[in-house]
């Protein structure tokens, strides 16, 4: 599949078919691609925690522990909840601050007011892009969304992650269901021109 014909594809799916699994071969173009992402200073400080089969449920039940036990999941979780995969992202800031204190880059003083931007952050989201559209190529369907913060917590516990490991977020994978619809605010929100984006020598 071409670039441009993957982006256009791509979108959010919100629920999947639980019986058709993601193949191994699949897993690993995706989490390919992830590593892949450009990295400040070759930090290479996003990591990957892929959760399937019965680890899924472990996840769902340290992120969303506070379902209504009378009305059940909302919408949007009952859909997530039967995705087959789940590829959670994790960056490290300490380990950029490590890595930028070395000679070659030579902030010693590790101060984060340094950064333009935290590029942990900004490398994740390049690691989370590489795998949505990945997974397009590969007919699959993905979702990104983050982890509660007060749940963040639980899930570090539940899967022994590292203490300096910051949850990112969330791509859940599969198979779109038959009846799955696009949804989301894409569907209430209409597409903002270019011209009101893109800027050319001056702002305005």
């Amino acid at each position: 599949m071409e670039l441009a014909e993957a982006l256009r594809r791509r979108r959010m799916t919100r629920r999947y078919d639980p019986d058709r699994p993601v193949a191994e071969e699949q897993l690993r173009r995706v989490t390919a691609a992830a590593l892949r992402a450009p990295s400040a200073g070759f930090t290479q400080a996003v990591s990957l925690l892929v959760l399937t089969g019965l680890d899924r449920e472990t996840f769902w039940a340290a992120a969303a522990p506070d379902q209504d036990a009378v009305t059940g999941p909302s919408r949007w979780l009952a859909g997530m909840r039967t995705a087959p995969a789940l590829v959670t992202l994790w960056t490290s800031r300490e380990a950029y601050l490590d890595r930028y204190a070395q000679p070659d880059k030579g902030w010693a003083d590790r101060d984060p007011d340094r950064w333009s931007a935290p590029y942990w952050y900004v490398d994740a989201g390049m690691a989370a892009m590489a795998v949505l559209l990945t997974a397009t190529e590969l007919g699959l369907g993905a979702c990104f969304f983050g982890v509660p913060t007060t749940s963040a917590a639980a899930v570090r516990t539940a899967f022994g992650v590292p203490a300096d490991q910051l949850s990112v977020g969330v791509v859940s994978l599969g198979h779109p269901a038959e009846d799955e619809r696009p949804g989301g605010s894409a569907r209430r929100r209409s597409r903002r021109p270019a011209a009101e984006l893109v800027h050319r020598g001056r702002w305005s």
